[in-house]
């Protein structure tokens, strides 16, 4: 995807979504009343603005008018963090200069000067991605002195468009490549993140902070990364959008990795067009600069509709009759706005689950000890393992290890067998998705992102079987979640994916659906569900 086709796409979905006020605002499911399902405690206004539905695009439009500062904005989501955040854990902590970098950015608004879409907009970063001024942990207490010296690509990127870096979310700890077993949404060093639409409900990892806080309004966007379903699990499971784009978009620069041949961070927000700009920001395809900010030429559409579109189903119906009955709901909704659907099965499923764990390890192994020897604290994957052993608080949750001590006697990266698993996987996965596409002439594959949240439960770990991400993330190729409806106050999302480096295209498709799904509902943050919800 390059320069010009993240441009229209971008003008396009921002003249879109000024022209048509299209936004969350009265979105709400079947049966929930809109008055149910304010926060428990603080305000989600400011200044006339109702944080949980407003768009970059309209919040850009209000600063450029001058009836509202991005110091306002700061403030908001700061106040939301102190009063909403105790409740789910999604916040490890906030930015020291995001007050300053407002300030900075209403001097621009004041001179008719913005940086770009993002100028002003509050951002927090997934707490393993580095920042200069505050800890970068991955989760570990092993990370949390001192923090790195030099602030991750993307954050250096996000900062030079103008956005207001909020503060880090929890995670997975260590993305959840630890324990055999482990506990999605948990770390030493910020606890148990909680699925604010039902509160003893797990958030899906690795990205489970930044996608709870944006459900919560606590940021208008957020950072994720994934390896295999960090950024768009979460997502799905809290109710927001999540986008993974194509290996290599986003610099990994700085970010605690798992596999180079498979990370990449993304955005992340409860809409499709924030997660859109937010990508034109961070794409190391296409200038953060731009004139796009609240306009652009309706020419340059690229299809802002749904009608002729062809999609492939990919049911799973593994996930279980409630999952599988929003995908019916959904394939109907998409059927009326003129969309064909046809259901597919895209090959060579069972083959990528048995090579990709393996190459992982060898991955993992390799690159993060060349993370490690950047940063204060254990210098290599024996000393994390080392670390860990003698420090009692990062077994509270749970105390295995396994993946670290198997990625120390996995093979190196030379050995030939690696190699050929890697070349297999990288054939594989490319050819389920290209094959698929190309057998039904589709402009996309989508399948559901997520079960319905299960329970956090340390003593058992997560309860999670989810394929439909796997294709692309071993691929390289971009893949979308959006809200697609709810199973007993549980979000389910529809995960899109496309061709490799068909971001611009994947988005704009998920803007429609997403137009025609209206699927997005705010959380009510209930402490559990009835004796028939789901375990």
């Amino acid at each position: 995807m390059g320069k010009k086709s993240i441009a229209a796409m971008t003008a396009a979905l921002v003249a879109g979504s000024l022209l048509t006020g299209v936004s969350h605002a009265g979105a709400q499911s079947a049966g929930h009343p809109a008055e149910s399902s304010s926060p428990p405690t603080g305000s989600a206004r400011v200044s006339g603005v109702d944080l949980d539905t407003v768009t970059i695009p309209e919040l850009q439009a209000r600063m450029g008018e001058g009836s509202l500062t991005s110091a306002t904005l700061t403030k908001a989501y700061l106040r939301r963090i102190a009063h909403v955040d105790p409740k789910i854990h999604s916040v490890l902590r906030t930015s020291p200069t995001s007050l300053r970098e407002a300030a900075a950015s209403d001097v621009r608004h004041r001179r008719g000067k913005p940086l770009g879409p993002l100028d002003g907009i509050p951002v927090l970063l997934k707490d393993n991605v580095n920042t200069r001024d505050m800890p970068t942990t991955a989760g570990s207490l092993a990370l949390a002195g001192s923090p790195p010296d030099t602030d991750a690509a993307l954050v250096t990127r996000l900062r030079k468009a103008g956005a207001v870096i909020l503060g880090k979310t929890n995670l997975s700890e260590w993305a959840n490549f630890r324990g055999a077993k482990p506990t999605s949404g948990w770390s030493a060093v910020g606890g148990q993140t909680k699925n604010p639409y039902v509160l003893d409900r797990n958030p899906c990892g690795s990205s489970s902070g930044s996608a709870a806080a944006l459900a919560a309004s606590l940021s208008q966007v957020a950072i994720g990364t994934e390896t295999d379903g960090s950024i768009v699990c979460p997502a799905g499971m809290n109710g927001v959008v999540g986008h993974k784009p194509s290996l290599g978009l986003v610099s990994q620069s700085g970010v605690v990795p798992i596999s180079a041949e498979q990370d990449t961070a993304g955005p992340m927000a409860r809409n499709v067009i924030d997660t859109a700009l937010t990508l034109s920001v961070l794409s190391e395809r296409q200038d953060a600069r731009g004139d796009d900010a609240r306009t652009g030429p309706l020419a340059d559409l690229p299809g802002t509709g749904l009608r002729g579109k062809r999609i492939g189903l990919w049911r799973l119906p593994s996930l279980g009759p409630d999952v599988d009955a929003v995908m019916t709901r959904t394939a109907k909704k998409l059927r009326k706005a003129g969309a064909v659907v046809v259901e597919v099965t895209p090959p060579y499923q069972a083959r990528l689950a048995e090579l990709e764990f393996p190459a992982l390890l060898t991955e993992f192994h390799r690159d993060i000890d060349a993370y490690l020897g950047t940063r204060k604290g254990p210098r290599d994957l024996a000393e994390l393992i080392e670390f860990n052993r003698a420090h009692p608080e990062e077994q509270t949750c749970f105390a295995g290890q396994e993946l670290f001590e198997q990625a120390l006697a996995a093979p190196p990266t030379t050995d030939p067998e690696y190699r050929a698993m890697r070349a297999e996987l990288k054939d594989l996965s490319r050819r389920s998705i290209d094959e698929t596409m190309s057998a039904h002439r589709l402009d996309a594959i989508a399948a559901p992102t997520n079960p319905p949240a299960w329970t956090t439960d340390c003593a058992r770990g997560d309860n999670d079987v989810i394929p439909s991400s796997t294709p692309a993330a071993v691929a390289g190729y971009p893949s979308l979640s959006v809200p697609a409806g709810s199973v007993n106050e549980l979000p389910v999302g529809l995960l899109l994916m496309a061709g490799d480096h068909q971001d611009a295209g994947l988005l704009s498709l998920g803007a429609a659906v997403e137009d025609r799904l209206k699927a997005w509902r705010a959380p009510r943050y209930l402490p559990t569900l009835g004796a028939g919800g789901q375990k």
